[in-house]
Order: structure tokens, then sequence, then C-alpha cells
């Protein structure tokens, strides 16, 4: 069984995240099952684990974006997989391939223009577009600068400053615009994928740095890695029981491996 346990930070604009015995089942078997956590508003959430352990299928799961097959979950206090359209909206993604993936050849600001008009286009309130056009342009970019000073992220110092396309940015340049576009909509659950990926060790630090500034300063973030940080809440995919033998025959004896791919691909459909 997976297990999660500790005493994460706390704060109040975060969002609890609740699981016993999650778990999530493709088409020829399990992507990952039996996981538990237990995480307070705030907290940094290290899911850990090999490839191919359902790190991002868990991710998915518990952000409302992969509906859960097994066990319960809550979010914000929000029940999984009942309440999926709601733990969406209070949550948002980063880094994930597949799912949010960056576009290279848009430049910084044409992707960070592109996130604030679709926020405020389709979660802001109908009555905010009757505000004048300026007002409408202070807040926009007034959400764009506070997401990438919170990111960490320094336009200026880009080679083409904020015109500078994706495809010409460093890795740790290019996790921090993705958190950034995500922050954009002051998500109380932030999901990152893969951050330590292709990373060196200096990077790395960087990168848990970031994402543990974020977690103190309120914001619960769940990020997947497969070496988790000192002090993070860890929630581990690659433990497995025991096998249970109605449940190998319920799988049809895949593994799980082969059946996160499955599970992955329902994910638009959840």
């Amino acid at each position: 069984m997976a297990d999660a346990g500790g005493s994460p930070g706390r704060a109040a604009g975060g969002a609890a995240v609740l699981a016993e015995g999650v778990g999530v089942r493709g088409p020829r078997g399990w992507a990952f099952r039996d996981v538990r956590v237990a995480a307070e508003p705030g907290s940094l959430i290290a899911v850990a684990g090999p490839s191919g352990s359902g790190r991002t299928c868990l991710l998915l799961a518990l952000t409302g974006r992969m509906r859960i097959t097994a066990g319960h979950a809550e979010v914000a206090g929000t029940r999984l997989p009942k309440g999926m359209s709601a733990v969406r909206r209070l949550s948002a993604l980063a880094h994930v391939p597949g799912v949010s993936e960056l576009e290279p050849a848009l430049t910084v600001a044409e992707h960070l223009r592109e996130r604030a008009l679709l926020e405020r286009r389709f979660t802001g309130s109908p009555l905010a577009l009757l505000r004048p056009r300026a007002e409408r342009a202070a807040e926009t970019r007034s959400r764009i600068d506070a997401a990438v000073a919170a990111a960490g992220l320094d336009p200026a110092a880009l080679p083409k400053g904020p015109r500078t396309a994706v495809r010409d940015l460093e890795r740790l340049e290019a996790l921090r615009l993705s958190v950034a576009l995500a922050l954009i909509g002051r998500p109380r659950l932030l999901a990152v994928d893969d951050v330590d990926l292709k990373l060196s060790d200096a990077e790395r630090d960087e990168a848990w740095a970031l994402l543990r500034g974020l977690a103190a300063d309120g914001t619960t973030v769940l990020a997947v890695c497969s070496e988790p940080p000192g002090g993070a809440l860890v929630v581990p995919t690659g433990t497995r029981q025991e096998p249970d033998p109605a449940r190998e025959s319920e799988s049809d004896g895949e593994t799980d491996g082969e059946g996160a791919g499955d599970a992955f691909s329902e994910a638009g459909r959840a």
C-alpha cells in the first residue's frame, strides 16, 4: 500500500487532499491502486516512483481529470469522483505531457497573454466583461505579473526577452513558464508533472525551492518526481502489495504498467 503522512504546512487558501485506497483501472489493468493521502492545505506532496508506476495518472485523478475507479478521495472537501468538475475548477496543471504542454512556436508573452484571456473568458464573472477596457487590461496585466513573479520567471532575462520562443527556453525556464501559466488561474491545488526530469542537481534544487515556496504561500502543490525532496509529504506509487488472486483475475493478469497507458488514454473522457 502506498501511504503518506507527516505534518504539512497550513494555509487557508490551499486545498486539503485526502484519499483512502484510491485506484484507477483501465481496460487492461490497474494504473495504480491502494494509495492513501492525508495532506493539509498548503502541503507540498511529492508523488514519487519509477516511470510507468501510475504517477501521472494519480496526479490527474486527484485533480479531477481522471475518474477514480476504487477507493474514495476528497479535495477541499469535494468528494471524488462525483465532484470532478468542481475539483477541476479549483486546480491547475503544469508541465503535464499531452495535457498541458507548451507550444514550441509561441513566445513567452504570447503564452501568458493567451492564458490570461482564456481565464477571463471562461472563469471570470460575466459582469466583469462590462468593466472599462482599460480596467480589464490592467487586471489581466496584474494577474500575469503576479504569476510570473511567483514562478520566479524573469522574461527580461531571456535571450529575446518576452518574445523568446518556448523552443529556445532552457528546461528549468520552461518549467517556470508552465507553472506561471497555471498560477494565472489562482488555483488552490497546483499539480506539476515530471519536476526533476532532465534537470541538473542545481536546477532540481531550484525547482523544488520554487514549489516549496508556493506551498509556503498557501497553495497546495502536488508534484510528480523520481526522487522526493526533503520535507515533502511523500506518496509512493512504486510499492506493490502481495498479489491478490481475486484482484489479479479482475485485471486479466495485466501489469500495473500496462494498464497505466490505457487509463491515461481515458483522461480526456473523464
